[in-house]
């Protein structure tokens, strides 16, 4: 029987930051340790094929109230799967990952990592520091939300969790392969599970994870080793993903947002003032698009303009990614951290870190139009939206007081 794609592209961008169909493979700089004939399971994932029912139109949307939500330390990033039923709060400092009933807003599992010592970084003194291992930063789903991907910030690599099936995450065919423990709670229940995920090697201080839309690669920013990873996937064979190819760059990488139109990837160099394009094809680079300033976090719309937000600048862009313009920019609240597109992708949510600020824009064909100015406690982080017919949520975690706040809004037509 034929598989249908029918999951929007606005959608695949908003949830992993894009999609893209690569080819060519070349050998990795990190070769795995593990025979490639070994299996994970029985039948490898198919393709995405979420069936995502079409939302009304809108035009307008009217903030209603905000919620409280308890998490857990140093909350980093949050993301939804494709219906909107389950939120992952990726909670950097406590080494864990909380699964959110959207409806019921309450902890459905807790993904427990055991810690292992590591060295992590202070990023206000720009030294090392002893730290652990297991710290989750950033995620992306694959595979119909079977396979969540997470950074480890100081393991020098991802994970895959299988969140569908448990069982299904497999133990390592032999020692030669690096796993990470994974301890499971359900809070209000005695029940416990635990199993073990493979590390798989991509570069120092991972961050961003993208992948293409058929679920072929995934690209990883490499903060402290001015790479952007390139990783093959493959749900039959153990670990299910090995690197391809290494990408350097000039300077920090951050965000990535990929195009599956034009096979290319676009990479936020935060460290300079460039996006690099990456050929998807061939994982070579193409001409930078020059940009201001700290570019951190970039998402792409289904009509080709990159929207981007400049850390110190205190601003978001609109960029033309096939020329390289600045269509048009406005200013935020100070540091501007992770931005993401409405589903209708007319609306922008912009977190904004050391203000205590969630700034909303009403996307015009030349302007941004400031819709809302959110006071968010706890220095906001991430951010992640759920739509329904009636109403939106933009659920964002603050990264000092371990919640996640949730503004709803109801969604009008002029």
């Amino acid at each position: 029987m034929p598989v249908l794609f029918i999951l929007p592209v606005f959608l695949l961008l908003l949830s992993c930051q894009g999609p893209v169909s690569a080819k060519k493979v070349v050998t990795g700089v990190f070769p795995d340790t593990v025979a490639p004939n070994y299996v994970l399971a029985m039948d490898s994932i198919p393709a995405d094929t979420v069936i995502t029912p079409a939302l009304p139109p809108y035009s307008d949307i009217e903030y209603e109230k905000t919620e409280l939500l308890r998490a857990a330390p140093g909350t980093k990033s949050v993301l939804f799967n494709s219906n909107g039923s389950r939120l992952y709060a990726m909670n950097l400092e406590g080494m864990s990952i909380y699964e959110f009933d959207q409806p019921s807003r309450k902890v459905a599992r807790e993904f427990k990592f055991k810690p292992t010592k590591g060295t992590g970084w202070d990023y206000e003194t720009d030294k090392p520091i002893s730290s652990y291992q297991e710290k989750p930063v950033e995620a992306c789903f694959s595979h119909n939300d079977k396979v969540l991907w997470v950074s480890l910030h100081n393991a020098e690599g991802i994970v895959p969790i299988r969140v569908d099936s448990l069982a299904a995450n497999k133990k390592s065919p032999d020692n030669k392969q690096a796993v990470k423990k994974v301890f499971v709670s359900y809070p209000g229940s005695i029940k416990k599970d635990s199993f073990t995920v493979p590390l798989i090697k991509t570069g120092k201080t991972p961050k961003v994870i993208a992948k293409t839309a058929d679920d072929r690669y995934l690209l990883v920013s490499n903060w402290h080793s001015y790479t952007v990873s390139a990783l093959e996937m493959d749900t039959s064979l153990y670990p299910i993903a090995r690197m391809v190819d290494t990408v350097p760059v000039k300077a920090i990488p951050r965000g990535i947002a990929v195009d599956d139109t034009r096979n290319k990837s676009y990479v936020a160099i935060m460290g300079g003032s460039i996006i690099d394009v990456i050929n998807n094809s061939n994982w070579q680079k193409e001409a930078p698009i020059q940009v201001v300033s700290n570019p951190r976090h970039i998402v792409l719309d289904t009509s080709g303009r990159l929207f981007i937000s400049y850390n110190k600048l205190a601003k978001v862009a609109c960029v033309d990614a096939s020329t390289g313009k600045t269509l048009f920019t406005t200013e935020t609240h100070a540091q501007p951290r992770t931005i993401i597109l409405s589903k209708n992708q007319q609306f922008l949510f912009v977190t904004c870190y050391s203000s205590d600020f969630v700034d909303v824009y009403k996307i015009n064909e030349t302007r941004f139009d400031k819709v809302a100015s959110l006071p968010c406690k706890g220095h906001p982080v991430g951010v992640d939206i759920f739509e329904n017919d009636s109403k939106l949520e933009a659920w964002v975690c603050s990264y000092s007081n371990g919640s996640i706040s949730v503004f709803s809004f109801k969604k009008k037509n002029r």
